[in-house]
């Protein structure tokens, strides 16, 4: 045998190493199950401050609870998985290494049943850096093993292992890493793209903030200046709702991996590092506030009271049986009232009421959307929401409720005697009603026939026929306004 043969030799009896948080899933197991605890029990922050100034480890034993933990829902790295599986095949021994705690680093090593053993943090020992280095060592000896791992953190871990293996490792930790003097090897890896950061904000959500502008267009003596204070309004309402969609996204990772869309999302398959996620959240945030506090400081406090409510709506009403959609018609209808606020306009009592019976129909039109997705599927009821798969029909009908409710406070309101003088045909604005029944009504059938496969108002706005609809609405009242009286 040669000196090199003998050398790939030794090498491969030497055992292999694994990296949990980072590294052998695209996701952070203290982030996640933080989360998703604050999600289901709000009440308990406090505790979990409590423990977190015992140290890391005491708050990572606080949220670990396996018998709640789906080890088989996380995002697991295709490398890492084959660096795996190779080394078990050339009959090399491997261990799953982690500063999680030792409960969740049980439930992961058991799921994929690839290991032959794991260490984790306990409730006094936080099992990161220089700690796990040390127990690597005790156990495998000075450079007795390679280690996969990603971060700073493993810096350490790299310096007394014979071959460091990286993946999604930072410039700056490859450079440190280099100094080491030990053989690297790096794993192929996807880097967010644009087009992933765009849809964790949720750009195309931006287009329902375009109902700040109702009340510039129902004023129906709007001039540049009133067009800019919309324009920007519109902006700071998508800013604000984009950090939320990111809050929203982290408490849920659970329950969005079992969905059948959502676990698309770039949260829950881990193409975006949960901490970067939580970096971008107050950037968006601050951004939001600042623009809104430019326009006005009522504006301001209209969207700070809609951050309070969709927060709550995050953390509390999200859960509770037909609240949940009322709040979302209200954060609807509190968009309307921003847009007014933001031009010092007054906003009339029947475009409230006629919002919030309309977005009434159309959240409960969603949830109506997400309970049969679940039954074409054959998944069990949510675990994020109060309602069963056996209500679907009762959701449906309470929708259609509330969608021909909007069209009677339509009708009410353009027979009252609160319709605005300016209009010169006010009687064209009946064509209204008969275009708001269809729309309703076709969404509705559309729905039930599984056509409608999320947001009943992403489709309105890609939809084609609710497009011309939208159009037709805009030329009726365009008539009704400067058509010459008769």
């Amino acid at each position: 045998m040669t000196a090199q043969e003998k050398l790939r030799a030794a090498e491969q009896t030497k055992p292999l190493v694994v990296d949990l948080d980072g590294t052998l899933i695209r996701s952070d197991l203290l982030i996640e199950t933080a989360f998703t605890e604050l999600g289901a029990r709000p009440q308990t922050v406090f505790e979990l401050l409590g423990a977190l100034l015992k140290g890391k480890a005491a708050l990572k034993h606080r949220l670990a609870d396996a018998s709640k933990f789906d080890a088989s829902m996380l995002p697991y790295d295709d490398a890492v998985l084959a660096c795996i599986k190779q080394a078990k095949a050339e009959g090399r021994l491997v261990y799953l290494a982690s500063a999680s705690n030792e409960a969740l680093v049980g439930a992961v090593a058991e799921e994929l049943g690839l290991f032959d053993g794991w260490f984790g943090s306990s409730e006094d020992r936080n099992l990161s850096g220089k700690a796990k280095a040390d127990k690597l060592v005790t156990a495998f000896g000075e450079q007795g093993f390679d280690y996969i791992g990603n971060d700073k953190a493993d810096l350490e871990v790299w310096s007394r292992a014979d071959k460091a293996i990286c993946i999604r490792t930072s410039p700056a930790v490859l450079a440190a890493l280099a100094k080491r003097d030990r053989p690297i090897q790096q794993l192929e890896s996807d880097k967010p793209t644009l087009k992933t950061w765009i849809k964790l904000i949720r750009v195309h959500q931006w287009a329902k903030n375009s109902l700040v502008f109702v009340p510039l267009l129902t004023s129906l003596s709007f001039n540049l200046e009133m067009v800019g204070l919309s324009i920007l309004a519109a902006i700071a309402y998508s800013l604000c709702a984009s950090s939320i969609y990111v809050l929203n996204d982290l408490v849920d990772l659970p329950a969005d991996r079992g969905h059948p869309t959502k676990r698309n999302r770039p949260l829950a398959n881990g193409s975006i590092p949960l901490m970067q996620a939580m970096l971008v959240m107050p950037v968006l945030l601050a951004a939001g506030l600042g623009i809104a506090a430019m326009i006005s400081l009522p504006f301001l406090g209209v969207v700070v009271a809609y951050l309070a409510m969709t927060t709550a709506y995050s953390f509390f009403l999200k859960r509770k049986l037909m609240l949940d959609a009322v709040t979302l018609a209200l954060l609807y209808t509190m968009r309307v009232i921003g847009g007014a606020v933001a031009i010092s306009v007054d906003v009339s009592f029947w475009l409230l009421a006629f919002s919030l019976f309309i977005f009434t129909s159309l959240a409960l039109l969603k949830r109506y959307i997400e309970l049969t997705t679940r039954l074409d599927n054959g998944l069990a009821d949510p675990s994020n929401r109060n309602y069963k798969i056996a209500d679907a029909d009762v959701v449906m009908a309470i929708s259609a409720a509330a969608g021909l409710n909007a069209t009677t406070v339509l009708t009410l309101y353009l027979h009252s005697a609160h319709l605005p003088s300016e209009y010169q045909r006010p009687e064209a604005l009946w064509a209204l009603f008969p275009l708001l029944l269809y729309w309703i009504g076709r969404a509705l059938v559309l729905a039930h026939r599984r056509f409608i496969d999320d947001d009943p108002i992403v489709f309105a706005i890609r939809d084609r026929v609710s497009r011309y609809t939208v159009v037709a609405m805009v030329v009726v009242v365009a008539v009704a306004r400067f058509a010459p009286a008769a």
